[in-house]
């Protein structure tokens, strides 16, 4: 058997009246989900346990059959483990953003989704300004990056992205450790305004990188490998440091692509063939794309319908087209992890529609994957991690 799982980041949505009440995977031309969708099987899945945080690192666990309230210890060490940083006993890993504050407003998560190139020389330089025996700064991919600290920490920090248009200093980090964070955040703004990056980057009238913006602080898990637990070999594409870290620290390959962003010009093209590639040599392949939520985030309700029709078009199509060559022994998972609608600019709890098609995979029959479909049908599945086992038992009929 031959299994592909396509995470469609963040596409679940609520409906929009500038799209008549419909939701983009609504508004959205996508023959090759809705195929799955006709042909399989659709439902809900609950990616996110009560109580957590409705993020990408929870939800992916769940989507790839981790139980979130035994294994989840925070984002950012998560994206250390993709980074293969060696994080000793006493330290702690904060997600470390680049963002936009203008005039005491978040104005913007990402710094104008600044590139690699730029956002490693300021966390390069402000880990020299900055950097300590027990603080470091480490650089990721665009705005996303880490920093260190050894010590005694129990602090209460907020996702950029959940603050868009709102005062940052009501969020800033609370409890014990937080003046530390709070005397870097500081500290980082002096040094950025002055940056040469920056300058330019004003003069050309994209976002500046004004300040870092700490938060998803935790301490290293320990995951059972996924081949023990599943019997599968699986490889992970994504071009994202916590999908990275997960894969890390469970053991599944982890196959990269130029040109891979994590946004709309990401090379979805090179997403494809990877994962077609992929399917010669694993028994799994996990495809993530982070594009709709980047746009959601950012309320760009038409840039996120084109990459929920991109990803059909580009990823899920030739993964389909590769697996029937297979005859019948193969199943195909399509899913967001979580929610994130344009009308909030951040993520939600919410179930999200899935779809699976594949051997011995029967159901009511659909013509179309989006969340009223999904809603509507017999199938509601109450713990994401559960999703795994369901979609590689022998036999999933009825």
């Amino acid at each position: 058997m031959k299994y592909a799982i396509v995470i469609v980041d963040g596409a679940a949505d609520l409906p929009l009246a500038e799209l008549g009440g419909r939701t983009p995977l609504q508004a959205a031309d996508k023959p090759t989900m809705d195929a799955i969708a006709a042909s399989g099987r659709i439902g809900t899945v609950r990616n996110v346990p009560e109580g957590f945080p409705p993020g990408s690192d929870v939800a992916i666990l769940s989507v790839l059959g981790y139980d979130p309230r035994s294994n989840y210890t925070g984002r950012a060490p998560l994206e250390a483990a993709a980074q293969n940083l060696a994080i000793e006993p006493g330290t702690w890993v904060f997600r470390c953003n680049l963002v936009t504050i203008v005039d005491g407003i978040m104005a913007d998560y990402s710094a104008g989704h600044i590139s690699t190139a730029e956002a490693t020389t300021l966390i390069v330089a402000l880990n020299k300004a900055l950097g300590s025996p027990t603080i470091a700064f480490h650089p990721g991919v665009s705005y996303r990056h880490l920093m260190t600290c050894r010590g005694e920490v129990n602090v209460s920090t907020t996702p950029p992205h959940d603050i868009l248009g709102e005062p940052a200093a009501r969020h800033l980090p609370t409890g014990a450790g937080s003046d530390v964070l709070r005397d870097l955040m500081d500290r980082s703004r002096d040094l950025l305004a002055v940056h040469e990056i920056n300058a330019v980057r004003a003069d050309l009238g994209e976002n500046v990188a004004s300040s870092i913006w700490l938060w998803g602080e935790g301490t290293p898990p320990v995951l059972e490998p996924f081949a023990r637990r599943f019997g599968l070999s699986a490889a992970v594409i994504t071009a994202v440091d916590l999908v990275r870290g997960i894969a890390a620290l469970t053991g599944m390959d982890r196959i990269e692509v130029p040109g891979a962003t994590g946004y709309v010009d990401t090379n979805y093209d090179g997403k494809g063939l990877a994962a077609v590639e992929a399917l010669d040599t694993h028994d799994l392949v996990v495809v993530h794309v982070e594009a709709p939520d980047e746009c959601a985030h950012n309320a760009q309700v038409d840039l996120k319908i084109q990459a929920i029709e991109d990803i059909d078009r580009r990823v899920v199509a030739p993964i389909l087209r590769r697996l029937r060559a297979e005859g019948d022994d193969w199943r195909i998972l399509v899913l967001p992890d979580h929610p994130t609608p344009c009308s909030l600019r951040t993520h939600t709890a919410d179930p999200v529609p899935f779809a699976i098609a594949g051997k011995d995979v029967r159901g009511v029959v659909t013509d179309r994957f989006d969340e009223a479909a999904a809603a509507g049908s017999d199938l509601h599945i109450q713990f994401g991690h559960e999703m795994m086992e369901y979609l590689t038992k022998p036999s999933r009929k009825g």
